[in-house]
């Protein structure tokens, strides 16, 4: 696959680089401000599995995903150490809401048939749509982390 794919619209996915973080950071901080992350947390999921971090277009969005055990998510705001054998697990896919509506997202999550992510409050239709289903978290502690609501959700590949 080329360094970026199209989608529809004028924006492309492309591997998120280093550069790239002070952006990510801001726009977590704007998109999610209850769910606080540190910089630390980023650059070790880009250190860690770059082919899961992307960036759309200029800075419209972003996606971290990684490798890990499918028994439940890692605590929000923490730092993974290593990655364990598993599907991907979707950390975070987050756009502009101009970017919103137009496939994004979508495309890019065909690249994991198979994934597990934390659902927060309000996003669980958006994510059923996709294949998602609520799945069991071993770890209650770790979904706890997300807040009040938070849903552990799998997508298995088609068979």
């Amino acid at each position: 696959m080329a360094a970026g794919f199209a989608l529809s619209g004028a924006m492309d996915w492309r591997p998120m680089t280093a550069a790239d973080l002070p952006g990510v950071l801001a726009l977590a901080d704007r998109l999610h401000p209850h769910h606080p992350e540190a910089p630390a947390v980023f650059a070790e999921r880009l250190a860690l599995a770059p082919g899961g971090c992307w960036m759309l277009g200029e800075g419209e969005g972003y996606a971290v995903a990684h490798p890990w055990d499918g028994l439940a998510p890692p605590p929000l705001d923490s730092l993974l150490g290593r990655l364990r054998p598993g599907p991907w697990h979707l950390h975070d896919i987050a756009l502009l809401p101009a970017a919103r509506g137009a496939g994004h997202a979508a495309r890019l999550l065909a690249r994991w048939p198979e994934a597990t992510l934390v659902a927060v409050p309000g996003t669980g239709a958006y994510w059923e749509a996709q294949g998602f289903r609520d799945a069991p978290c071993a770890d209650a502690v770790a979904l706890a982390s997300y807040g009040e609501g938070a849903r552990f959700m799998r997508r298995r590949a088609a068979p």
